[in-house]
């Protein structure tokens, strides 16, 4: 049997939600997975540079862990991946090959773990829940981890009026560096700045309040110190608002930046790739649909 799954990017934090909130995009990775007696991964289409072939590719070690959390005897697996979703610019690349291998190695075993199990699995691998969470269930999403290693997650609508512009630099970041730059405590007023910009920021969605949006979106948390890594943000994030963004955020960890446009997109992605330009910086912009489904089983060919 051959399975095929299909698995969103994801943008994480949306600015003040530091590590809880992530929202799913229109722009898919696809597994297709059999099992067999060793592991061999192909890697046809784009975003390939670099990526492992073998037992430490990522895709593979979700599906041995889904079969080792189903106890099940793990001989190997043969994987053709897809990339589309570029690796290393704070597009959710890790949780989407978490989440592909988990949900390919569960459907291969004919479905025994539960979604709550499968997401406790990828949010152990991230080692944080927003990305993996927005790419298993789609749409935004809100998480956390319990002690006890379980993940709650809550899916929440977002406004279909709402385009969500990705400027990818041609340029890569490291998740790692990106939080080794952020302090081990803030202050109070800052916290309590950003708790009302993400309670502000849910309820302007669920209620449409689009132009709360511009308050919303403004972190303190990981934002500032984020910034000396990417010097040429402040003048893009300008840039997207001046051509009619609500606002506009780091992509996760960067160095990738999402705009909310209510409106067209259009201008937007070219201010945004223009200001970037100036700094001396290539870059593609492009808008975005949410994706409400998350990651999906297409089906199977015995």
């Amino acid at each position: 049997m051959r399975v095929r799954v299909r698995v969103p990017a994801t943008s994480a934090n949306l600015g003040p939600g530091f590590d809880a909130l992530g929202l799913a995009l229109a722009l898919y990775n696809e597994v297709s997975a059999s099992e067999a007696d060793g592991v061999s991964v192909t890697l046809p289409g784009p975003s390939v540079g670099g990526l492992p072939t073998g037992s430490d590719n990522l895709v593979v070690r979700g599906v041995r862990m889904a079969y080792e959390a189903a106890a099940r005897t793990f001989k190997g697996v043969a994987l053709a991946c897809v990339n589309r979703i570029p690796p290393a610019r704070g597009l959710g690349s890790s949780a989407a090959a978490w989440v592909g291998g988990l949900v390919a190695g569960n459907a291969l075993l004919g479905g025994p773990l539960s979604r709550d199990a499968l997401l406790a699995l990828a949010a152990r691998a991230e080692g944080h829940p927003d990305n993996v969470a927005a790419a298993l269930c789609g749409g935004l999403t809100v998480s956390c981890a319990e002690s006890d290693g379980r993940v709650i997650a809550v899916s929440v609508p977002v406004p279909a009026a709402l385009r969500w512009v990705v400027l990818v630099p041609e340029l890569t970041n490291a998740t790692a560096e990106a939080r080794a730059v952020l302090p081990d405590a803030v202050s109070r007023a800052d916290a309590v700045f950003n708790v009302q910009r993400v309670a502000l920021l849910l309820a302007a969605l669920q209620a449409q309040r689009m132009p709360a949006l511009a308050a919303a979106l403004v972190d303190r948390l990981h934002q500032p110190y984020r910034q000396r890594l990417f010097p040429w943000m402040p003048a893009v994030v300008d840039a997207a608002r001046g051509a009619g963004a609500l606002g506009c955020v780091l992509s996760g960890a960067g160095p990738s930046l999402l705009a909310a446009v209510n409106g067209e997109p259009e201008p937007v992605a070219r201010a945004m790739e223009n200001a970037l330009a100036n700094a001396g910086i290539p870059g593609a912009a492009r808008a975005f649909a949410v994706d409400t489904e998350g990651a999906l089983v297409l089906g199977d060919a015995r």
